[in-house]
C-alpha cells in the first residue's frame, strides 16, 4: 500500500556518504525535527533526473532554506553512486544524498517501479514529499517516470 498524506515514514536505515564516510542512518532520525522536501528519482545519472529533476532543486536551494526547509535526494542506487552523481552535477552542498541501496525505504512506502525491462531493476517512482518531523504532509508522485512536474522544486516549494 502507498503511504498517505498524514502517515508517518516507516523507520528503515539507508546508506549516505558524509565527510567522515559512508554512514547508515534510520530515516527516524534522519527526519526528526525537521522539514524536508525529499525528492525520489528512478535513478541517478539517468536523463530526466540529471537534467530536469535535480538541476531544479540546486536552483531553488536558496528558497528552501528561506522556508528552513532541509532538501534531500533519494533513489534505489549505492551510496557511492549517489554521491559522485551530487557531485558531478555540481548540486548544491546542502542537498543530502540518500542511498535506499536494497529498495527498503521505496518499497516500505509503496512507491516502486519495475525498471527490469529497460534492465534497471526495482527503482523508486518519480516523486516529491514534504515530510514534517517524520509525517508526510505533501505527496506528489509522477504518472510516469518521464514526467517531472508533480515533484519538481516549484512544486514543492507551492506546497509549503
Amino acid at each position: 500500500m502507498t503511504i498517505q498524506i498524514g502517515d508517518r515514514l516507516p523507520n528503515i536505515t539507508i546508506k549516505q556518504v558524509t565527510p567522515s564516510g559512508t554512514q547508515d542512518i534510520s530515516t527516524e532520525s534522519l527526519f526528526k525535527g525537521k522539514t524536508v522536501a525529499l525528492f525520489a528519482v528512478p535513478g541517478a545519472f539517468t536523463p530526466v533526473c540529471t537534467t530536469v529533476h535535480l538541476p531544479g532543486f540546486n536552483q531553488q536551494m536558496a528558497q528552501f532554506k528561506d522556508k528552513d526547509v532541509v532538501v534531500m535526494c533519494l533513489s534505489v542506487n549505492d551510496p557511492f553512486v549517489m554521491e559522485a552523481w551530487g557531485k558531478s552535477a555540481g548540486s548544491h552542498p546542502d542537498i543530502a544524498f540518500l542511498a535506499d541501496w536494497n529498495a527498503e525505504f521505496t518499497k516500505a512506502v509503496g512507491l516502486t517501479l519495475d525498471g527490469s525491462g529497460a534492465g534497471l531493476g526495482i527503482r523508486s517512482l518519480r516523486y516529491g514529499m514534504v515530510v514534517k518531523d517524520g509525517v508526510v504532509t505533501t505527496l506528489h508522485v509522477e504518472p510516469s517516470p518521464g514526467q517531472c512536474d508533480l515533484s519538481s522544486a516549484d512544486a514543492l516549494l507551492k506546497a509549503l
